[in-house]
């Protein structure tokens, strides 16, 4: 009996506990967002344009860490368990916030987010352990309600951080996101289940690594991992600087982090709302036509972005954009699990983490760079041209290489 048949028992369970605790680590992850500017010159930089670039580097740090370290997350996952790598992210994650605090300038602000990102990964975590768990005729389903929590995560994270930091301070709001995780650790230490036996599986999986390729799957996953990639940039490309934004649409400055929450939490609100059903559509029309038709609509949505003149109308296509954007990664992780064998799913979520952290280390230099130098309207215009791009390279993948028989020949496996 292998790993999946073996833990088919504790998937609802540990998908209930997972997505508890996707939504813990993001809400402490993405409440700095409405006063990341703020804290940036707390800390001593005072230029407007070192203010932004700074904001774009220190959040997109802590991506650029866990971009590094999924892999290696992934392969351990396979070789050890998923649920010590979820042990491990949380623990981790609820030291370095709460040290995050503590900085005393920009640098360390910068390398502790960065430190979060190489020992965390709560969500990346989770998705290695439901994606490997649930059986496969239900992934897009299971996969689009996981990422529903994560989604929570990120519309209640800017919300509060939109409030908290007028009642405990800035600093004392980094105390609060590190006690977050803390509950989210030890309930995952006291209720995760998992059957996992380091004698066969382990083992099993490191002697079939070197069997597992198949050199005519590689365009296939390829395509898929610059997607999820793509997916990350479109949604971090503004938020790092949506405050100064915010500001640029005549918001008052002692406005501008609460609205700037509220903008934020717009597209979560939006992906909440469409995760789970684009998900089960995934599973019944197929993943590469919710991919294809998803790209296409958001890369529309994000040029009217730049032409608004009032912050309801950016939360609002925000909004809408959320609802285009929920149903990439489900589909995305759906496919790429059925492209690939058993023992290597764990590896290969791992390499779909990488991705969609690249694209949020990759989306805010974008978004910092383009907002400094050539104007704030001009990220929303190259991110949505991307995007219509990347829809094109997917239906080109999509029709060349015929992926829907390896798809089948791997789900028979």
């Amino acid at each position: 009996m292998n790993y999946a048949d073996r833990n088919r028992a504790y998937w609802r369970r540990n998908l209930a506990i997972c997505v508890f605790g996707s939504f813990t680590t993001l809400v402490s992850l993405s409440m700095l967002l409405p006063f990341l500017p703020l804290y940036v010159q707390q800390l001593g930089v005072t230029n407007q344009a070192d203010v932004v670039q700074w904001s774009g580097v220190a959040f997109g740090a802590t991506f650029f860490g866990t971009a590094m370290t999924a892999p290696l997350w992934g392969r351990l996952a396979d070789r050890y368990g998923r649920k010590p790598m979820l042990v491990r992210a949380a623990i981790g994650m609820a030291v370095v916030m709460s040290l995050i605090g503590l900085a005393r300038d920009v640098t360390e602000l910068v390398a502790l987010r960065l430190i979060a990102g190489l020992i965390g990964g709560y969500a990346s975590a989770a998705i290695v352990m439901i994606g490997t768990q649930v059986p496969r005729e239900k992934a897009g389903w299971a996969l689009g309600v996981l990422s529903t929590g994560a989604l929570s995560g990120n519309l209640v994270g800017p919300l509060v951080g939109g409030f908290l930091p007028q009642l405990v301070g800035i600093r004392g709001t980094f105390f609060v996101g590190g006690t977050m995780i803390a509950v989210a650790a030890i309930i995952t230490i006291l209720c995760v289940r998992e059957d996992f036996d380091r004698t066969t599986d382990g083992s099993r999986r490191d002697k079939q690594t070197s069997t597992d390729g198949d050199s005519s799957r590689w365009p296939v996953v390829a395509a898929l991992l610059v997607t999820a990639m793509m997916v990350l940039l479109a949604n971090m490309s503004i938020e790092p600087i949506i405050t100064v934004y915010i500001g640029y649409l005549g918001v008052a400055l002692d406005e501008q982090a609460w609205i700037a929450g509220v903008v934020m939490a717009g597209s979560a609100l939006g992906s909440i709302l469409t995760a789970a059903r684009l998900g089960a559509l995934a599973d019944r029309i197929g993943g590469w036509n919710v991919i294809i038709g998803c790209l296409v609509l958001t890369g529309i949505v994000m040029v009217p972005q730049a032409y608004v003149t009032q912050w309801w109308q950016l939360a609002v296509l925000r909004g809408v954009m959320g609802m285009t954007l929920a149903g990439l990664l489900p589909a995305i992780a759906k496919l790429l699990r059925q492209s690939v064998p058993e023992h290597s799913t764990g590896k290969v979520l791992g390499y779909l983490q990488s991705a969609q952290f690249a694209g949020q280390v990759i989306g805010p230099l974008i978004g910092g760079q383009i907002g400094a130098h050539v104007g704030l309207h001009h990220v929303f215009l190259v991110t949505g041209a991307l995007l219509v791009l990347c829809a094109v390279i997917n239906a080109w993948v999509k029709g060349r290489f015929n992926a829907m028989p390896v798809l089948q020949a791997s789900v028979g496996r």
